[in-house]
């Protein structure tokens, strides 16, 4: 390797400069890194895009850059067609290799392949703590259940510790052509601030105290019980390693077996992240079809109202409008109130899970193929080691398991911010002169339930054994 060698760093998902395997490989390959961001137009442009998913990479793409420029470095931002864009980059900077993290989505492969046939790109793992082709049956098969994976899972030697954030400066060519593009403003989102800091932050203000109670709370969407940190790991401004080793120190410390289980179960839900993404790896199809062949064929309703009054959360069941109003607002939901939510348009309303999960990346800053994907076709029975198809939610129970106060829905739902705790998961059941007296005429200030739920389940039933 000669003094001068340049190697290109081409980001996607990896916002992030500790643990990150491409540029650690780079800076060992070449003695002057350019890191690259595209901006890609099929992904930016996608019918799939949440607008607020796009602001919420372009803040984390300011927090690199100013983490870059602390280091004498800068982001360089380039927009078009990543294997033109790579190539003029090639021959501007003199660069000889391009490295970059690994992603199972179909159109990353397939981008993925196209470059490394044209220019010399290495891939480097590290969207997954474990990559998908060691979490294969001995026969090299995919899993297709979960707990089999799992346990294939913790076989495997523990990952190596997290790296560090690299300590020296990186050296930017001098390169006049190199041009970095001003990246678009836009108003913050203060529930999420993006960048490598704040993930780091979240991390470890989580795995320090409420990853204890975890396994207690994480189902109560009226308590902060969960990390909230998909958003981070979406765009890899923390690595899914550094998550896999804090939670095992937090297993490892825990002083009694509450904590412990806390520990475990968020790790849990980590390794199913990673099931989801080795889904999608061995079987790209599951993002356009039923997983099951024997649940293609579902004769689904075509019930445009219905579908709006799902979105919009006006459904008049408030467990499932406050699940779609925190959506819609924050660009979160907890993930209690996805499968709620989930359900009642794939139970309740019969339509097609394909539309909620489409509905779902047009709106969440943690939208992801792989576990969204996951997600819906696990609600929906449709999916590899998914709920049973006769499984139905009921929203009123579980509003009255998971929100037993009703405080999750009176923040969303503001409307019912007054009705007492007894009718807060089922406001048609109010006496008309408490309705009055507290402000909330069903059919006027909030909507009637849209469907009954007892007829529902026998129709969905129905369908699905038909």
């Amino acid at each position: 390797m000669g003094d001068l060698s340049t190697a290109i760093w081409w980001i996607r998902r990896d916002l992030r400069l500790s643990d990150n395997q491409a540029l650690t490989t780079a800076m060992g390959h070449a003695s002057v890194v350019i890191p690259v961001f595209i901006l890609d137009p099929k992904l930016l442009n996608s019918p799939q895009t949440a607008q607020n998913r796009v602001a919420f990479l372009f803040e984390g793409l300011e927090a690199l850059d100013s983490d870059l420029r602390k280091r004498g470095s800068a982001l360089f931002l380039r927009k078009g067609n990543p294997l033109e864009v790579l190539s003029n980059l090639l021959r501007e900077s003199e660069a000889t290799s391009i490295f970059a993290q690994a992603d199972v989505s179909p159109y990353a492969r397939q981008r993925d392949e196209g470059v490394r046939r044209e220019l010399p790109l290495t891939l480097t793992p590290g969207i997954t703590t474990h990559s998908p082709e060691l979490l294969t049956k001995p026969d090299g098969s995919p899993y297709t259940v979960f707990t089999p994976f799992a346990r294939k899972w913790h076989s495997l030697p523990f990952p190596d510790k997290p790296l560090p954030a690299p300590d020296w400066r990186l050296e930017l060519p001098q390169v006049a052509s190199l041009n970095i593009l001003d990246l678009p403003r836009r108003m913050g989102m203060n529930n999420f601030p993006a960048g490598e800091a704040e993930a780091q932050r979240r991390l470890e203000a989580f795995t320090d105290s409420d990853i204890n109670h975890y396994a207690q709370a994480r189902d109560r969407m009226d308590l902060d019980g969960t990390s909230q940190l998909s958003p981070y790991m979406r765009f890899g401004m923390v690595s899914a390693r550094q998550a896999a080793w804090a939670a095992r120190e937090a297993v490892v410390r825990a002083n009694d077996s509450i904590a412990r289980m806390g520990a475990e179960t968020w790790l849990n839900e980590l390794i199913w992240r990673e099931f989801y993404a080795t889904i999608l790896d061995h079987f790209p199809a599951v993002l356009s079809t039923a997983f099951k062949p024997e649940l293609r064929s579902i004769h689904w309703r075509d019930d445009p109202a219905g579908f709006t009054a799902w979105a919009e959360g006006r459904t008049g069941y408030p467990v499932v409008d406050a699940a779609m109003r925190q959506l819609n607002a924050t660009g979160w939901m907890h993930n209690r109130a996805r499968m709620i939510a989930a359900s009642f348009l794939v139970k309740d309303l019969l339509i097609d899970w394909r539309f909620g999960e489409r509905y779902f990346m047009q709106h969440l800053l943690d939208g992801e193929p792989a576990s969204n994907n996951g997600g819906w076709q696990w609600t929906a029975g449709t999916g590899t080691d998914s709920a049973p198809y006769f499984r139905v939610f009921n929203p009123v129970l579980q509003g009255k398991k998971f929100d037993p106060h009703g405080n999750y829905v009176r923040r969303w739902v503001t409307e019912l911010g007054n009705v007492p705790d007894e009718y807060i998961h089922m406001p048609w059941l109010m006496p008309g002169d408490i309705q009055a007296r507290v402000g909330c005429v069903i059919g006027k200030n909030y909507p009637s339930s849209i469907v009954d739920h007892v007829m529902a389940r026998k129709r969905v039933l129905e369908a699905y054994r038909r």
